[in-house]
């Protein structure tokens, strides 16, 4: 028995006589041994196949079925039609077959009668032409009898058939006479029924209104109508706007009763609103198109104020200064919920179209003596009359710009809007830049510090809610420019004066440790590390909060770039806002730019990205600058003793060290030098350095950004971090991570963080004395280079037990340690550019 597809299969059963015969030539086997596990695979595929064939068949017949039905009716009725078109075309046809004689004349006698029509209609529009020239002669009489007798409806029928007939002198010299009298007469027309239409608009007669509506339609002036009844409509609301004295606009009134812009603006939007309300019943019965009207309405108010409102809203800036923008967002916050009141409006207005009779809209079609078929399915016509309506809503909002206009006013402020921010956080933010050392403890500007970060961040977190509240985000590099520049200039403004203070007293001297009495450090040395603990823990702390900032900055731009992805999918752009018009203005301004979209990309970055980079820099010079005025306070002692070191005496000291000769002429070898009394001073302030720092090994401010420690190496700290992360996880001490911003935070331990320290004084300690105290040695005697080879030599052993390894000690030492042959063959050998050996050749006399 062999395995074949399920189409097969079916193929056979249907080939078979029946099902009982089939199996059983199916399920005959080959040989005695029947394999009844393919016998049961085979049963069951033929199973599926035949449920399968079941199924699709039932379907297909129920959509048979369907269509059957749907079909039947339509099809009595298109039968019938056709055959009762069939026999009114056949009877037709007769009857036109027994009027032509047969003959060759046949198509002769048509061409002849195509022609005879042709001239028919062509001289009866002649003739009419000629009725409507003869029109004119009598054109200013009638007019002019009608207008006496009040007859307007018809005086104005009587112009628009006149007008009619104006392309006819298209051309000719009768044109501009005629058209100069169609103009005088439409005047006269016009100023006839102006009193009228003034006393019925202001009365409010809608009826007489659309009747004055349907005149000025039939004279081609419906703009003149508008322009009629908006001005009475306006009139209240362009008089308060006028009138009104604002206290932050117009400072040059003497003084009366004012209020501001913004309290002025939400009156004047609720008047408005309270206008349109009532039109919203009034205009749909006297215009055919009571949207376009409304929102004509509103913008020709908005258009006709004046100052106008972008005039005002930029006085605020002369008159407020930069935190006029407070003011403006506001402003547009009120406009945004009268643009949206307003929009419902709109919306509720076009349900109150008042049908229009056939005066006004024209002659009705033609009727036609056979009615066409009705019938169609129900889902057509529903679908035809959405997606005719969708188009006409389309089309009908498109010439809706009433918003646009409306949100035009704060366009310029939006583009502008980096720069306005800018401007106001530099103003918000100049108190917390102020620093007072003389009347503030350590303790005290600590805390300042710590405070004023409080402040700083909360009028950053505020700047991002008026951002989203004015561009909904299309301004983020602008904010983030701010942002970055305003934070930057807080940090960097601290940076200044606590360098430029830090040696001043803050306050009560701090007292030493017990165990660190005996350190060479006075009570003011002590007070100034106490307060430079405390400061990096400050900026540790602003570091924290703008790691929180950024974090919430992400987000929103994160949120801005969702909305952006969405409306891109949808096939469209980001629009938001009140209305559609005032996100289109967005998404058209110069602030839908490339910067705009790189920004939202990096902010959804994988890891992310800083994005306050000035910022972080700042911090990290604070930083810097903390601990280097905490080294030069940890190392003031050892500067101490090194600034006369330069200028001892036994430099040029005589003799050769190396061999004494005693009373009796023995010569008595000598085999090494005791360091000089300040390089055991020093020594002996680094060997110490390590207790100070046990003492302060729970203080978590010396583990803050120690990849900005002076002369440190980043390839030490990185073994620092490589080191901790081999060790246990779970760490005695919790401390905070050195780097600023890294991947992820790398915890130190304290003997580490005292390790960077110790490194970085000790390669500062050797760098002040390589290049700042060795080369003020004037001369070099042997005995005098024999001492300055042993301090060096017992420096460079105190300084590595510190873990500190530096090179040009070491060539110090080297040089220092040769004699004078040694010393004349290295000159000739080395390079000339090695400062470290002219130096020292110079000292010694090897050179000129």
């Amino acid at each position: 028995m062999t395995s074949t597809s399920a189409s097969a299969l079916v193929q056979e059963l249907d080939n078979a006589p029946d099902v009982l015969t089939w199996l059983n030539d199916t399920l005959t086997p080959q040989d005695n041994h029947v394999p009844l596990a393919a016998l049961e695979s085979l049963l069951a595929d033929l199973l599926t196949a035949t449920d399968l064939s079941a199924v699709t068949t039932s379907t297909a017949l129920e959509h048979t079925i369907d269509e059957v039905s749907r079909s039947a009716p339509r099809l009595t009725y298109d039968l019938h039609f056709m055959r009762d078109g069939a026999i009114s075309l056949h009877t037709a046809l007769s009857t036109v077959t027994a009027r032509i004689p047969a003959g060759s004349g046949t198509s002769t006698a048509l061409d002849r009668l195509q022609t005879l029509d042709t001239a028919k209609r062509r001289m009866e529009a002649v003739r009419d032409v000629l009725r409507e020239a003869e029109s004119w002669s009598s054109l200013e009489a009638e007019v002019t009898a009608l207008l006496a007798e009040r007859a307007y409806d018809k005086a104005a029928e009587r112009l628009s058939e006149a007008s009619r007939s104006m392309p006819v002198f298209a051309g000719t010299p009768e044109y501009e006479p005629r058209r100069a009298l169609m103009v005088s007469l439409q005047n006269q027309l016009e100023a006839a029924l102006s009193s009228a239409l003034v006393g019925a608009i202001n009365s409010g007669d809608t009826a007489l209104c659309r009747n004055f509506y349907g005149i000025f339609s039939n004279i081609q002036r419906e703009s003149e109508f508008r322009n009629y009844y908006f001005g009475s409509r306006r009139a209240g609301l362009v008089a308060s706007w006028q009138n009104e004295i604002l206290e932050d606009t117009e400072l040059s009134v003497p003084a009366a009763p004012r209020q501001s812009f913004s309290a002025f603006w939400a009156t004047f939007c609720a008047s408005f609103l309270a206008v349109l309300n009532a039109e919203r019943t009034s205009i749909p019965a006297i215009f055919p198109d009571p949207q376009i009207t409304l929102s004509t309405f509103i913008t020709s108010t908005l258009s006709i104020l004046q100052p106008s409102c972008p005039q005002r809203l930029a006085t605020l800036f002369n008159t407020t200064g930069s935190s006029a923008l407070k003011d403006i967002i506001a402003i547009y916050k009120t406009t945004e919920e009268f643009a949206a009141s307003a929009d419902k409006i709109m919306e509720k207005i076009q349900f109150s179209v008042v049908p229009t009779d056939s005066t006004l809209d024209g002659p009705l079609p033609p009727k036609h003596t056979r009615r066409r078929s009705m019938r169609m399915s129900m889902s057509w016509r529903s679908n035809s009359a959405t997606n005719f309506s969708r188009a006409q809503q389309s089309t009908l909002n498109d010439a809706l710009d009433w918003d646009q206009t409306l949100f035009q006013a704060f366009l310029d402020f939006q583009v502008e809007y980096g720069t306005l921010e800018r401007r106001l956080l530099s103003d918000e933010l100049s108190f917390a830049s102020t620093l007072t050392p003389n009347k503030n403890s350590s303790a005290d500007r600590a805390r300042l510090l710590r405070e004023r970060a409080v402040d700083v961040f909360s009028a950053a977190e505020e700047s991002l809610v008026r951002c989203m509240s004015f561009t909904y985000g299309y301004a983020a590099p602008g904010l983030m420019s701010a942002l970055d520049s305003s934070l930057a200039s807080f940090v960097d403004s601290w940076t200044q004066s606590l360098t430029v203070n830090l040696s001043a007293p803050s306050g009560a001297p701090a007292e030493s440790e017990d165990d660190l009495a005996d350190l060479d450090y006075s009570p003011q040395d002590w007070s100034n590390i106490q307060l430079v603990l405390h400061l990096l823990a400050s900026t540790r702390a602003v570091l924290d909060r703008l790691g929180t900032f950024e974090g919430k900055l992400r987000a929103v731009l994160v949120q801005i770039a969702t909305a952006f992805r969405l409306a891109q999918h949808e096939g469209g752009v980001y629009t938001p806002g009140a209305t559609k018009g005032a996100g289109s203005l967005l998404a058209q301004s110069p602030l839908n730019s490339a910067a705009l979209h790189i920004l939202l990309s990096s902010a959804e970055s994988h890891p992310p990205v800083p994005l306050l980079t000035t910022t972080r820099a700042s911090i990290a010079s604070l930083a810097r600058a903390l601990q280097s005025s905490l080294q030069h306070t940890l190392l003031a002692p050892l500067y101490a003793h090194l600034s006369s070191y330069a200028s001892l005496t036994l430099w040029a000291a005589p003799g050769d060290p190396k061999s004494m000769r005693t009373a009796g002429d023995l010569h008595v070898p000598v085999f090494s030098l005791s360091p000089s009394d300040i390089v055991q001073r020093v020594a002996e302030g680094l060997l110490n350095l390590p207790r100070l720092f046990e003492v302060y090994a729970d203080d978590d401010a010396l583990g803050f950004s120690l990849n900005t420690l002076p002369n440190v190496d980043e390839a030490y700290l990185s073994g620092l971090s490589e080191h901790m992360h081999a060790q246990s996880p779970e760490l005695g001490h919790n401390r905070r991570t050195s780097l600023v911003l890294p991947p992820k935070p790398v915890v130190l331990s304290p003997e580490a963080v005292a390790a960077a320290w110790l490194s970085s004084l000790g390669h500062s300690i050797l760098s002040h004395l390589t290049s700042s105290v060795l080369p003020k040695i004037r001369t070099l005697s042997v005995a005098g280079a024999a001492q300055l080879s042993s301090d060096l030599g017992y420096l460079s052993n105190i300084v590595r037990a510190l873990n500190v390894e530096y090179e040009e000690l070491d060539r110090w030492k080297e040089y220092v340690g040769m004699n004078d042959e040694e010393g004349g063959r290295v000159i000739g050998e080395k390079s000339p550019e090695d400062q470290v050996l002219l130096l020292i050749a110079k000292m010694r006399g090897w050179t000129s």
